[in-house]
């Protein structure tokens, strides 16, 4: 029969890449588990399941009877998006829903080889000051309260003993294509460069100062996922992800400019959280003409991305932070030789939004 895998949070930005990337291997067949069914999924078998609800997740987990292989990716986030990364019960509620996911998948299929696990560089204690350069991942546990300390600790101590294995990866920031994520910098983006071009201004960078970042494109973590559920190399393991590169938002502004068809514009310095709300309107004005496919409503289409823009463009910030850079030599030495040109990734991924109509096309704007 081959390998069966199940994809908890397969919405999400990155379950739906582990998902399009899985139905495209030979071998495998994929279930996904989410509360809605991801776009342009429709004969992918999803599960309707609400991971809190534990009765549900033993009722439809319960049932599976030949699962070989888990990526789990689901996530739950609190309004309040940065607040809540030190929320006790942001931090409860996230061990529980992989603690409702496995333990009847355990109880059902006695076949199970493999789980990878997403944590990111709140391990190092990104979110809560500077982190020594590069962080590694042979690193003693940042002391601090973490939901990735609690789903780590409950999946060590489930595993041990068993012939099942884990992986657990540490990607940075994501992008990709998916909609309502709390941590989808592109849609945010997006919909801020729509409503300038309405306007007829350039695209000016919203953000504070210079920041260096690391960024990871979620259709290159989906196929390190793939790395990671059948290499011996990577059997209770942990690793870094990203492109393979750093890079300074100014530097990439251009092409990110270029792909919405417009110019660059002087800094402008604002919160997307705070403004992009207010503009509703002119959103909706702009989804109409433009007929998208993609949600009207700004929360529906961006979910909480705002926050995480207004986090990453460094808003506020009146020095350069000190740049949270780790290390992904541990993923090269253990085979996984993958990388992606970051500004490239924009570039694609810019335009695939456009091709599915979640963005308005790239048309360059002519002033009246």
């Amino acid at each position: 029969m081959g390998n069966r895998l199940l994809v908890a949070g397969a919405s999400g930005l990155v379950g739906s890449a582990v998902l399009r990337h899985f139905r495209t291997l030979p071998g495998w067949q994929v279930v996904g588990v989410s509360r809605r069914r991801p776009p342009g999924m429709d004969e992918v078998p999803i599960l309707s399941v609400d991971l809190t609800d534990a009765a549900r997740c033993a009722e439809a987990i319960g049932a599976l009877r030949s699962v070989t292989h888990v990526v789990y990716a689901a996530l739950y986030e609190k309004e309040d998006l940065v607040a809540g990364w030190r929320d006790p019960e942001q931090m409860r509620v996230n061990d529980a829903m992989l603690r409702n996911l496995l333990e009847p998948l355990l109880a059902a299929s006695g076949g199970l080889e493999h789980v990878t696990l997403m944590q990111g560089t709140k391990a190092y204690g990104a979110h809560l000051g500077p982190v020594p350069v590069p962080a590694r991942e042979r690193w003693p546990r940042h002391p601090h309260d973490n939901f990735y300390w609690l789903q780590e600790d409950y999946l060590r101590a489930r595993q041990a003993g068993s012939r099942w294995s884990f992986t657990i990866l540490r990607p940075q920031v994501i992008f990709g294509e998916a909609l309502g994520g709390a941590m989808n910098p592109i849609p945010a983006i997006g919909a801020y460069a729509a409503l300038l071009k309405e306007e007829g201004l350039p695209l000016s960078f919203p953000g504070g100062t210079a920041r260096v970042v690391q960024a990871v494109d979620a259709d290159l973590l989906a196929r390190a996922c793939a790395w990671a559920a059948t290499s011996p190399a990577c059997r209770n393991e942990t690793f870094n992800i990203n492109n393979g590169e750093a890079f300074e938002w100014a530097a990439v502004w251009p092409a990110i400019a270029d792909a919405f068809g417009m110019r660059v514009g002087e800094p402008a310095p604002m919160s997307l959280a705070q403004e992009m709300p207010r503009r509703q309107a002119q959103w909706s004005a702009i989804h109409r003409r433009h007929r998208l496919r993609s949600p009207e409503l700004l929360a529906d289409f961006v979910g909480l991305s705002f926050q995480y823009v207004d986090r990453n463009f460094g808003h506020g910030n009146l020095q350069a932070p000190a740049p949270t850079l780790v290390s992904t030599v541990k993923a090269r030495q253990a085979g996984f030789h993958d990388c992606v040109d970051t500004e490239d990734m924009f570039v694609r991924l810019i335009r695939r939004y456009q091709e599915l109509g979640w963005l308005p096309p790239r048309v360059p704007h002519t002033s009246s």
